[in-house]
């Protein structure tokens, strides 16, 4: 029973005794005047004493029973402060699960719990409503860890603490339910699933053909030095393939380690990506393919010298064998700003081959992710170039942006933000 319902009773005993006393009084007056016989005034007495505990009991079931919602005791206001300022999702349920308190991070939760209402109506969870009834009866905390696919998929930890407002107190006063927000992590896991998952394909592959090269001359040619010949060539094929896989493997590590350590070395980009350009001159020879270099003026930035190579090696070489049927890549260096008007330095390569369809490009800088495996492995390819350029620029706090259309080539841009200097006053 809440302070309130105390309260209520109390003061309902002192005014049924006053009124006993005082129509035991008034009749015993008009008694004792002669104005009403004794047996007369004993049974009126006695209805009147019947009324008042009647409407007493009345009171008393009113008390306990009209008020839907949760009864508010001084107390409360305390624990709505507390429950505010705590930085996770947190609901306060009375022992009935009715909600006393509720913050700002619990309502983004579950906008629809009401002070005071059942936290069954909201929340409709089944084992998460086990759990608080065990915690209210039990008085022991509880743990649940439930799923929801509305409006997004997301995994939550409930966390149901029983709560004596006493230490002597034999059953919880109320019971404070806090959620932890447990997707980044299952996500994470799924991630890492899914990369070895993917790792381990690429590189069974050509171990199987090497394997079977190797089964192959060890039988039936190994007195064939054709067949030799044209086996040890795809093997070393395959071998490179490997070391290439095994080599970006490598390098995405080393830089996921570092990935909260932003470079502070002054770079310019202008030599960068005329280094990159030198370099593949003898695939662009090959492939038919000019490249020409636009604006190649001075820009700086924070950045490590070699991992921008890697970003500008990849975006190069990617137009180079993807899109030789335009016969021109065109890369243009350019300053601009960011969305929140920081200056930034822009750096675009483009090509005029057959394009991405839309539907690819969201995906471009997954691991593993490739629009056409077949031509990708044909190119020697391993799927994860683009995801090395994305986690190097998240290193170096930039971004890349992809546009593209099916006929139309594709344009990569390179967006990093430009050292500002300060001049001497």
């Amino acid at each position: 029973m809440s302070l309130a319902e105390d309260r209520a009773l109390l003061s309902a005993r002192r005014w049924r005794s006053a009124f006993v006393i005082l129509a035991a009084a008034a009749f015993a007056a008009m008694a004792t005047a002669g104005a009403l016989a004794v047996p007369y005034a004993i049974a009126g007495f006695a209805v009147v004493a019947t009324v008042a505990l009647v409407l007493l009991r009345s009171a008393r079931g009113q008390n306990r029973f009209a008020a839907p919602i949760a009864d508010v005791e001084p107390d409360d206001d305390l624990l709505r402060a507390v429950v505010a300022g705590l930085p996770d999702p947190v609901v306060a349920l009375d022992r009935d699960g009715r909600v006393l308190a509720v913050n700002d991070r619990a309502r983004r939760l579950a906008p629809a719990l009401r002070q005071g209402e059942p936290v069954a109506l909201t929340l409709r969870i089944p084992e998460l409503i086990e759990a608080i009834a065990r915690a209210a009866a039990e008085g022991e905390e509880q743990r649940v860890v439930y799923f929801e696919r509305v409006p997004l998929d997301r995994w939550y930890e409930t966390i149901v603490m029983p709560v004596k407002r006493a230490a002597t107190a034999t059953s919880p006063d109320f019971v404070l339910m806090t959620f932890h927000d447990l997707t980044p992590l299952r996500r994470v896991e799924e991630m890492r699933a899914d990369f070895v998952a993917n790792a381990s394909h690429e590189l069974r592959t050509p171990l199987a053909a090497l394997l079977g090269f190797i089964e192959t001359l060890q039988g039936s040619a190994r007195e064939d030095s054709k067949a030799r010949a044209r086996f040890l060539a795809i093997m070393q094929e395959q071998a490179r393939r490997m070391a290439r896989l095994i080599d970006d493997l490598l390098s995405l590590s080393r830089i996921e380690l570092n990935a909260h350590r932003r470079p502070d070395t002054p770079v310019d980009l202008a030599p960068i990506v005329r280094q990159v350009a030198d370099g593949l001159e003898t695939l662009a020879r090959d492939r038919g393919v000019t490249v020409n270099i636009d604006n190649a003026n001075a820009m700086s930035v924070l950045g490590d010298h070699d991992e921008l190579v890697r970003v500008f090696e990849n975006l190069v070489e990617n137009a180079l064998k993807y899109g030789a049927a335009g016969r021109r890549v065109d890369i243009k260096l350019g300053q601009g700003s960011s969305a929140e008007g920081e200056p930034e330095a822009q750096v675009s390569v483009r090509d005029y081959g057959p394009g991405i369809a839309p539907e690819h490009l969201p995906r471009l800088t997954e691991r593993f992710y490739r629009v056409d495996v077949t031509e990708s492995r044909a190119q020697g390819g391993t799927g994860l170039g683009l995801a090395l350029v994305k986690h190097i620029l998240n290193r170096h706090r930039g971004r890349l942006t992809i546009e593209s259309a099916p006929g139309a080539g594709a344009v990569f841009t390179v967006h990093l933000p430009t050292v500002v200097k300060v001049h001497p006053r």
